[in-house]
């Protein structure tokens, strides 16, 4: 694979740091960033950074609660929070022109912040998130969301809980070192935020319906989903085409929540291309959906 180096830097935002790992030209005001979601960080992405920094600006940050950024006890952890922050890190960067690769709650701090933000939005891609009407919480979240049962619930997460339990949750056992890698990262500070996230956010907010008549039509889109998802199903990747009507659907046969970890090499066969497409400002039409 041909990459480009990924460096580290530390990006603070009203006194809250964020680690940002970031390949391509420094000095580029236009950038795909990726947004990680719960429990992840911008390692998540890290198959892609250097790959995409091989033709434009990549950048990655880790949000307040996870990976290497500042967990701290004040900040505001809602999706309005988290879309200032993300704000924050692209102004501190000088980045004015955005093409947003999205995933789990990455999705609803992105498209809150797209929605903010339209004339800097140059493309979306979804990868197992987006518009979700009817949404409700999974599991995991509905025991979070309450008092006491959701701390003991988290304190009852040992090393082999976690990753059984996400081994259960997709149809093919994960990577033993991506499963390791998000358990290291969720240390007290982290289940703390995900308790703050998840009590301060109704199903409606993280379905981001409400937004949708805004973001519709501004800009080419992709979609890209694993059809073994289990917490959220496949079939919200064809909706995605009553809010985005020129979006380029692809369904993953044989994988779950995490399409880039567990056939990287498929998924950035269908987002490098769209990628490469957007930044030239060329037009990415409503294909058939690709079922790997």
């Amino acid at each position: 694979m041909d990459e480009a180096a990924v460096e580290s830097s530390r990006v603070t935002v009203a006194g809250v740091g964020s680690l940002v790992r970031t390949s391509g030209p420094a000095e580029a005001r236009e950038a795909v960033v990726f947004l990680h979601g719960n429990p992840g960080s911008s390692e998540d992405w890290a198959g892609l950074i250097g790959r995409v920094g091989r033709f434009a600006r990549s950048v990655a940050p880790d949000m307040p609660g996870y990976g290497a950024a500042d967990r701290p006890h004040a900040f505001d952890y809602t999706i309005p929070g988290y879309a200032r922050h993300f704000d924050g890190v692209l102004r501190a960067l000088g980045i004015e022109r955005v093409h947003l690769v999205l995933h789990d709650f990455g999705g609803p701090w992105g498209l809150y912040w797209a929605s903010e933000h339209l004339a800097q939005v140059a493309s979306l891609t979804l990868v197992n998130v987006g518009v979700l009407p009817g949404y409700r919480w999974h599991k995991f979240a509905r025991l979070w969301r309450l008092p006491v049962i959701g701390e003991l619930s988290l304190a009852a997460t040992t090393r082999g809980v976690f990753c059984t339990l996400l081994d259960l949750d997709n149809p093919k056992p994960l990577p033993r070192a991506f499963l390791e890698r998000l358990y290291a990262g969720f240390n007290a500070g982290t289940r703390r935020a995900v308790l703050k996230l998840y009590r301060a956010t109704s199903a409606r907010a993280v379905s981001s319906l409400d937004l949708a008549p805004k973001l519709r039509g501004a800009f080419p889109v992709l979609v890209v989903w694993g059809q073994g998802d289990r917490n959220l199903p496949v079939r919200y990747a064809a909706r995605q085409r009553e809010f985005f009507p020129q979006a380029e659907v692809h369904e993953l046969s044989g994988t779950g929540h995490w399409p880039f970890i567990e056939e990287p090499e498929q998924t950035a066969q269908i987002l490098l291309p769209f990628l490469r497409a957007a930044l030239a400002g060329l037009s990415c039409g409503a294909d058939p959906p690709g079922r790997g």
